[in-house]
This record gives structure tokens, sequence and C-alpha cells, in this order.
């Protein structure tokens, strides 16, 4: 039998098997969900380490293990030092500092959703509606995972795009009509061990390179391109300066865990004293999973012009190619099932919030009593049309990318936790806000964000791509200035 066959054979008969796992533990979870509570935060009693893993399950996506080492085999240290170093250890510190208190606030207004925490929280049913739509930016984020499993798989299988898009979208979402957060906790604790392998061997699958010492090892690179060795790379769309890689990634570190399948994920603990065990067990994993970035390194080196058999491959394309074309047939099966297991965790985790937020926040307030008390029911018909959509948009990311469907993502989360961060910010260490205060912060993040991006203000915004980093990290700066300056105006006018 042909080499070719028989890898697309055994990745096909794994992935069967891998399919088969997550049903079994959808089935298992989906059986203890009753109504909306249960499928949006769960009802079972998940020891704070199960809890932790998935949130590193979730955290940590096809962006971490397809999608950022692309731009580290286009731009090198600079985009290894942003994405790599200093994004997450914001994103640790900001997690810390946050879901310790977050979990004590979180559990006094008792909210299934992050929409409705935000309502409850600043006693505003307009608020709660205007983040349910806002979550729906996070779109975004499932539109990118389903293009880095769409491309690990079509590579794999040798398979259109087209079927495979297709496919992951019919089986994830059709699932997830069932499966809450109890199959979550399930799933999402079988994937975070199967990304750690694929971490472990995607990080040791370089290891060659470095026989001779790391100065050897860079000199490969800039042989390739000295833009790769530099500590900013003026070449890129995205590591230019200093700004670019570390003010703004440190801003933006601190505001993704804003994400409501992230700082949710405290609310699922019974009691805030499990905090520091939920962590530890989501730190450890989530720092081998950023380092994975570093892969790009190996790539670029192994595809010096970025070529497959003379074809010049999109950045989305690259660790896809890679992983085919470096690994053995079984370590390769490994290799996918753990790609595939990186995007699917968080694409479970969003599903799962969107549609909760949705059906609870949008739908439940303009409909009444029809969606409460067939609330499931609704929410199914909810993640129906977040798949048509969310196929659409996966579709024409494919097939017309603007250099990385990363960037069509950032525009959309980011443009999400700016608008979460000065709310959850204030509304877990600062007393008597009103909501009008963070009301505004929130808008003005929006407009500012979007706005520096699609108008192309400031120079980082020059160009074929824009920076959504820098976009970004300015409208949350803007929103904390206005939120402080209403606050204390708000207190004086109150003292008056």
């Amino acid at each position: 039998m042909n080499p070719e066959n028989n890898w697309t054979l055994l990745i096909g008969i794994v992935l069967s098997l891998y399919a088969a796992a997550i049903i079994f533990f959808v089935v298992r979870g989906a059986r203890k969900a009753k109504d909306m509570k249960d499928y949006a935060v769960g009802n079972i009693n998940f020891s704070p380490w199960m809890v932790g893993l998935s949130l590193a399950a979730s955290m940590t996506s096809a962006a971490s293990f397809i999608i950022n080492p692309g731009f580290i085999a286009l731009y090198g240290v600079s985009g290894f030092i942003s994405l790599g170093v200093i994004l997450p250890l914001a994103a640790f510190v900001s997690l810390v500092i946050l879901t310790k208190s977050f979990a004590k606030v979180g559990v006094q207004f008792n909210a299934k959703t992050m929409a409705e925490w935000m309502g409850n929280r600043f006693g505003s049913k307009a608020y709660r509606f205007f983040f349910a739509v806002m979550g729906l930016l996070l779109i975004s984020f499932i539109v990118l995972i389903n293009v880095g499993i769409t491309n690990v798989i079509s590579k794999a299988l040798q398979v259109e795009p087209f079927y495979v898009l297709l496919g992951i979208t019919v089986f994830v979402f059709g699932y997830m009509m069932f499966g809450g957060a109890n199959s979550l906790m399930y799933t999402n604790s079988m994937q975070v061990f199967f990304k750690l392998a694929v971490a472990l061997i995607m990080l040791g699958s370089g290891f060659y390179l470095f026989k001779d010492g790391f100065a050897p090892f860079m000199q490969k690179l800039h042989d390739i391109d000295p833009n790769l060795t530099g500590l900013s790379n003026k070449e890129s769309p995205l590591f230019r300066d200093f700004f670019e890689i570390v003010i703004c990634q440190i801003i933006v570190g601190m505001a993704i865990v804003c994400q409501p399948h992230i700082i949710t994920k405290s609310l699922m603990l019974k009691s805030p004293s499990q905090v520091n065990k939920f962590l530890l067990s989501a730190i450890v994993f989530m720092i081998f999973f950023f380092l994975v970035v570093a892969v790009g390194f190996y790539a670029r080196i192994f595809f010096p012009d970025l070529t497959v058999d003379g074809k010049k491959m999109k950045m989305d394309e690259i660790i896809s190619n890679y992983v085919v074309a470096r690994f053995s047939v079984f370590v390769g099966m490994i290799v996918v099932i753990g790609l595939v297991s990186a995007g699917q965790a968080t694409l479970e985790s969003l599903i799962q919030s969107i549609s909760s937020s949705v059906t609870l926040d949008i739908l439940e307030p303009i409909f009444g009593e029809g969606v409460t008390k067939n609330s499931l029911l609704t929410n199914k018909f909810v993640i129906i049309v977040l798949a048509a959509v969310s196929f659409l948009i996966s579709w024409q990311q494919i097939v017309n990318p603007t250099l990385s469907v990363g960037i069509f993502a950032q525009m959309g989360v980011y443009g999400y936790f700016g608008a979460a961060f000065v709310p959850i910010i204030f509304g877990t260490f600062v007393k008597n806000v009103k909501a009008s205060t963070v009301f505004t912060a929130s808008v003005v993040a929006i407009i500012v964000h979007f706005g520096i991006f699609y108008f192309k203000l400031t120079p980082y915004m020059k160009g074929t791509v824009g920076n959504p980093g820098v976009s970004v990290a300015i409208a949350i700066c803007c929103s904390v200035l206005v939120a402080v300056v209403l606050h204390i105006f708000n207190k004086n006018k109150a003292v008056a």
C-alpha cells in the first residue's frame, strides 16, 4: 500500500476513535443537564484541578498551536517575544489577580453568563443586553479555530477543505446542542492531555537544530532572512517596535482574561478557597501550550522559502504542512489529534458561552416566558444558526484571508475584551460604580478600537494589514481613562 494512503487511512481511523470518545463524554455530561443553568455553568461537583485543566484547554486554542506559530515563521524572534513571552506573562499575572477576586464577587450575583453578571453587578438590563450583543464578536474566534482545524485535517487526510469544514461544523456544533458545561469538563480534561503530549512532541521536533548550539541555530534563521533574528522586524505589520511588541501585548495579555469562556470558569468552583489549586493546574499546562509558537522557527528552517511543491504557502497553512512533512505516521497521528484537540477545546467553550448568552440574555428578555419555558430547545436552534454563520465566514477566510485569519479573529475578540475590561475590573475591585460609567467606557472602547483600525488612524494601521493589538491597547487606555474620570465626577457630585 502507498505510504501516503497508509497515513490517510490511519489518521482517519484515529480521528474516528477520537470522535467516538468525545461523543461518549458529551452524553455522560448531558444526562445531568436539566435546564439552561446546568448547560451554562454545570451542576456536577468537579474538583478545582479538573476545572483548571478545562481552563487550560479552552484558553489556549488553535491560535497557540496552529495560527500563531505561522507568525513566528514569517517574522521571527520579534514575534516570539511578543506572542510567546510577553503575552503569556501578562495573561498569567492578570489571571491570578483577577480570578481570585472575581471568584468571590462572582458568586454573589448568581450569574450564568458574562452578560448576566454585568447586568446584575451594575443593576442594568440594558447593559446586560448590550454585552450579550457584544458577545457575538467572539464568532470571529470560532472562525479562527474552524480554519485552523480544517487546515490540519484537510492536509492530513488529503481531502478538500470545504468538506472538512462542513464535517467539523456538523460534528462539533451538533454535539454541543446537547453537551454543555458538564460535558466540557470531561472533554476538556481529555483534550488537555492530548495537547500536552503534542506540545512536547512539537517543541522536541526541532531539538536536532540545536546540536551545534544556539548560535548556529540563529545563524540558520539569519541566513534565510536577517529580519528573523532581530528584536524587532520593520518588515512585519505586527512586530515593528517596542510599543507593538511589548506595551501593546502587556495590555492585551491583561485584558485577554476578560473573555467569557475564561473568566467565568471560576464560577464553576464550589468555593473561592479552591482558586489556588484551580490556577496552579491551569498555568502549569498553559506554560507549555504558549511555548508551542516556537515551532514556527523550526517550520521556517524546514521550509526556508515557505513553499510546498513549488507553491507558496498561506501563513495559516505553514504548521499544517510542517506536521505532515516532519513526522512519521505514528507520531503524526498523535500530533494531528492534539492539534484538533487544541482547537476543539476552545471551540466547545465558545459555542457553549455564546449560545447560552444569546438564549438567556437576548432572546429571553425579548420573547419572555416562551423562551424561559423552552430554553434548552431554543438554545439548540441558536447553535444551528451559529453553525451556519460561522461556516460561511470560515469558508470565506480559507479562500480569501488577509494575511491570516488571526488578524480577522483579533479584530473581533479584541473588540469584545476591550469593551469588557473596565466593567470587569471596576465590578471586581471598585465599589459604588454607576452603570452609566462602565456603559460609557465600553462604548468608548468599541468606537476607538474599530475606528482606529478601519479608518487607519496612527502609522501602525498604514499598509495592507493593520495591527489590532495597537488599536485595542489604545482603546483600553481610553476606556479606563473615561471610566476613572466619570467615577470621580459621580463621587464628587454625590458628596456635593
